[in-house]
């Protein structure tokens, strides 16, 4: 590997960097939600996530890792990989969600001229916005056993069941789907690939607050929903296969070790303030100490796994259980990372700080006293779920145990 920048390599990435000094709207200088921003009420809030749109757009940046002839900026992986991270390093918010990052690049690869047609233009517009529809109730590691079922009547097929941790369903103007097609087929198969507008009747969402009193999932139901068999995307009954080429982008997760990075140096600048001295604890143990500079190094390791992943990809190979290795490693990393920082801030780690979350969990009055807005504590609780989602840590050890050390199955 190469950690240099190339001549053309530096270049875009200044490119990359005066777009972020003279585009980004204020307001996300520390990140963003912009899927959630678009819909806001608030003319400032939807006026900056309209601005930031187009000024990606007017780079053709809004997909850098779409083909030219689909509206995207075509970059080799390894500018993708530049751009996400000066982008992640500014805190600025990605435009247009999973339909650009996983839904665009499947129909790209999958959907008929027609589809390509009808959805690709309006995701890159900012126009619709696309969430996901995979776990249920009963399934969510073992995804394959998926029971939603999709009964074919006439020129659509109707559609019941349940999915779970539908992230941002409350702000989605369209759902991809998979569907049991063929209960009698094995269950990888007989799965089917949908696509569904949010305002068809029968389909409803309730929201599941978290740990951390945020809105981030949801409960979503499907009661005789009636879907085109156009919506279909690929072949009926091989969805599974549809669904894990959708699950093939975004393999580096250099947003992951950046964020890392960010985190570390965070909680390393605030106990080097005044306050930080007087409400930390590293002056009290050198445990802690060490502690924090495993974390600072362990987050130099994840970048290395990111970059290892995307150097893979420059040289035309095909990352499998290495970027596993990088999922799990960065997984508890996260939780390693909220675990140190709530300990260095010991008895302060208790007040949660300011919230935009859907209960305020402290009183002002006790804002005052969490450090860093309670940004730890936060983090904390809500990375509980970071070893189970997009893939359980257990999964992720199996693919390095047979795929990557050559274990036999058990």
């Amino acid at each position: 590997m190469d950690w240099n920048d190339s001549s053309e390599q530096a270049t875009f990435r200044a490119e990359v960097q005066e777009l972020i000094d003279n585009g980004l709207p204020a307001g996300y200088e520390n990140g963003g939600n912009w899927v959630a921003d678009r819909k806001s009420d608030d003319p400032a809030v939807s006026g900056r996530a309209l601005a930031w749109q187009q000024a990606l757009a007017d780079k053709g940046w809004i997909a850098p890792h779409w083909p030219k002839e689909y509206g995207g900026a075509g970059l080799t992986p390894i500018e993708q990989f530049i751009f996400k991270q000066q982008m992640t390093i500014a805190g600025a918010p990605a435009v247009g969600g999973q339909g650009v990052s996983q839904l665009g690049p499947t129909i790209i690869v999958h959907g008929t001229d027609e589809q390509k047609e009808e959805h690709l233009s309006k995701i890159l517009s900012g126009e619709v916005n696309w969430q996901q529809g995979y776990s249920e109730p009963g399934s969510g590691s073992d995804l394959a056993s998926l029971q939603t079922r999709a009964v074919r009547d006439g020129d659509d097929f109707v559609v019941n069941g349940q999915k779970i941790w539908t992230s941002g369903a409350q702000y989605a103007d369209w759902l991809y789907v998979l569907t049991r097609t063929d209960p009698e087929a094995p269950k990888h198969r007989g799965i089917s690939f949908m696509l569904m507008k949010m305002d068809t009747p029968g389909i409803s969402i309730r929201p599941l607050i978290d740990m951390a009193q945020n809105h981030t999932f949801n409960e979503t139901f499907f009661e005789d929903v009636r879907v085109p068999a156009l919506n279909v995307v690929g072949e009926l009954n091989r969805g599974w296969y549809v669904g894990a080429t959708l699950l093939d982008f975004e393999r580096s997760n250099i947003t992951g070790a950046i964020s890392s990075r960010k985190t570390i140096q965070k909680l390393i600048d605030y106990v080097h303030t005044d306050e930080g001295q007087e409400r930390s604890r590293l002056n009290e143990s050198d445990a802690l100490r060490h502690q924090v500079a495993e974390c600072f190094i362990e987050s130099e390791v994840q970048f290395n796994f990111s970059f290892r992943i995307i150097s893979m990809q420059a040289a035309g190979q095909i990352p499998n259980y290495e970027a596993s290795t990088s999922k799990l490693f960065n997984s508890e990393l996260n939780q390693k990372l909220a675990r140190t920082g709530t300990q260095v801030l010991g008895q302060y780690a208790q007040f949660w700080g300011h919230t935009d979350s859907v209960t305020d969990v402290s009183g002002a009055e006790e804002n005052a006293y969490a450090p860093l807005d309670g940004d730890f504590t936060r983090s904390y609780v809500f990375s509980v779920a970071s070893t189970i989602a997009a893939g359980s840590s257990e999964i992720q050890r199996n693919i390095i145990a047979t795929r990557g050390l050559g274990l036999p199955r058990g």
